[in-house]
């Protein structure tokens, strides 16, 4: 970790949903604002993905999401500029809160994974950050 340079206000974190089970099965639910610290503007999901695919390469300026694996397994990789995290998602109540300007990756996925993603904002090309050296200028890293 580098010391000098200040982190950046986003983080990613697990967090667990609700869970209601009995002899019929389980059920989860998600309440924006709630369990999830933004209203959902967007919800959009992953599915077919080829076993040796990667998806994500970017980070948001401002967006929020919350990244789940709802059938099957896959890894999220999370960099804050100054650390990098792995998470591998395959439990359909826990997922993985990302902040603003944090990049994530995600690779591979087990055959029939599906991924969903709940977001704080609908699309915005803009909200982009998809180069590597401008995500780490946008944190304050040492390049």
């Amino acid at each position: 970790m580098i010391s000098e340079s200040p982190k950046p206000s986003g983080s990613a974190r697990l967090i667990n949903l609700p869970v209601i089970s009995d002899p019929r099965g389980d059920l989860t639910f998600v309440e924006g604002s709630n369990h999830v610290p933004f209203d959902v503007a967007r919800v959009y999901y992953l599915y077919n993905v080829p076993v040796d695919a990667d998806r994500g390469g970017h980070a948001h300026r401002v967006l929020q999401q919350v990244v789940f694996a709802l059938s099957g397994s896959f890894r999220l990789k999370v960099d804050d500029g100054f650390e990098k995290t792995d998470y591998w998602l395959r439990n359909p109540r826990q997922g993985v809160l990302i902040d603003r300007l944090i990049w994530r990756e995600m690779d591979s996925f087990s055959q029939g994974a599906v991924c969903m993603v709940l977001a704080s904002n609908r699309y915005d090309e803009g909200d982009y950050i998809r180069d590597y050296g401008a995500f780490q200028k946008a944190v304050g890293a040492k390049l």
